[in-house]
């Protein structure tokens, strides 16, 4: 009896350290907007961190109405990105097109493999600065 009570109450104490509070998740587990740590509001899911998640970042060192070239990649080495008719382009978080591109922008892009050729193509670049909601 002794041992039963003494393994329940070993478990009980182990549960309340492992469970996190409320503040400490964030409020993960809520859908939408909600409040995270600290009380600030929350804009849920929908970050710009989230929203470009897998997105490769670069400097354009060369840039032409068919592809650009980024510099200062993760891959250690320059890389030519090519542009099809489907690519979008976006500046502060609006729509935007090829002529608002310059040398030494800081850019993010979204890419696909081109299976045939190898090429990256391009399918949304983005610059600027990323808006984030207001509360």
């Amino acid at each position: 009896m002794k041992h039963q009570i003494i393994l329940v109450a070993l478990a009980i104490a182990v549960m309340g350290f492992a469970a996190p509070s409320t503040a400490q998740r964030g409020n993960r587990g809520n859908s939408g907007a909600g409040y995270g740590p600290l009380g600030v509001p929350s804009a849920g899911t929908d970050t710009a961190g989230n929203r470009y998640q897998g997105f490769l970042y670069g400097v354009v060192k060369v840039l032409d109405e068919d592809q650009m070239v980024l510099t200062k990649t993760k891959a250690g080495a320059d890389q030519t990105f090519k542009f099809n008719k489907k690519t979008k382009f976006i500046h502060d978080g609006k729509d935007s097109s090829f002529k608002s591109l310059k040398l030494g922008d800081e850019v993010w892009v979204d890419v696909d493999e081109d299976k045939k050729t190898g090429n990256l193509i391009v399918r949304k670049v983005v610059t600027g600065v990323f808006l984030m909601p207001s509360y």
